[in-house]
């Protein structure tokens, strides 16, 4: 039974991230105008009326404000996969599991779009993707090794998330690249076939 201690921890809890979600909120639509590397911290802290000190309590870095979005992708992939039927071929449960990412791109498309724009665009900011991946990767590859009775560290498992990851990469660039006009659940699942039958029949 929760005390009322919990409770004040779990509203404290839920207001500092409301409260990082306003501000990061702020924080994009600075550098979306401006630009990632032409904002200071302190720009940005201005904007959202706090002092710099505050802007840093709530993030380690101007990177980290960008990113709000995407931190509990990864967790919400891999409970996704480990929810899928036992009986369903790896592949096919990697798949359905990126559902949750491809729910929160279309929930918002148009700070989706910008936000992949603003990253493709800023090198720093695709570092702190690749980093934010890597995390990824360690997440969904343990609940996939636990799926297949792999160790995590498997090559196998490595190469299935990897491979997964990629398509969504693959598909989510393209969907930015047509300013949202393509169809990103059709380009996911084309990126997914190809990647299961990569060399089709050449043509005449």
């Amino acid at each position: 039974m929760a005390t009322t201690s919990d409770k004040g921890l779990d509203l404290r809890s839920k207001a500092r991230a409301s409260a990082r979600a306003e501000i990061a909120e702020v924080a994009f639509r600075v550098f979306a105008e401006r630009g990632f590397d032409q904002v200071t911290a302190t720009e940005v802290a201005e904007a959202a009326g706090i002092s710099r000190a505050s802007f840093f309590r709530y993030f380690e870095s101007k990177e980290d404000a960008v990113f709000v979005a995407q931190e509990k992708m990864g967790a919400n992939v891999a409970a996704a996969l480990a929810a899928r039927p036992a009986g369903e071929d790896a592949w096919t449960a990697l798949r359905a599991a990126l559902d949750p990412v491809l729910e929160t791109y279309q929930r918002s498309p148009g700070e989706a779009l910008g936000r992949l724009r603003l990253i493709r665009c800023t090198p720093n900011l695709r570092v702190h993707q690749l980093e934010r991946l890597a995390k990824w990767k360690a997440l969904i590859g343990a609940a996939l090794a636990a799926r297949l009775g792999l160790d995590e560290t498997d090559v196998k498992v490595e190469a299935l998330v990897g491979a997964a990851l990629g398509a969504l990469d693959a598909a989510s660039s393209r969907w930015a690249e047509s300013d949202g006009a393509d169809d990103l659940i059709g380009l996911l699942d084309e990126a997914f076939a190809v990647i299961a039958e990569p060399f089709p029949e050449l043509g005449a």
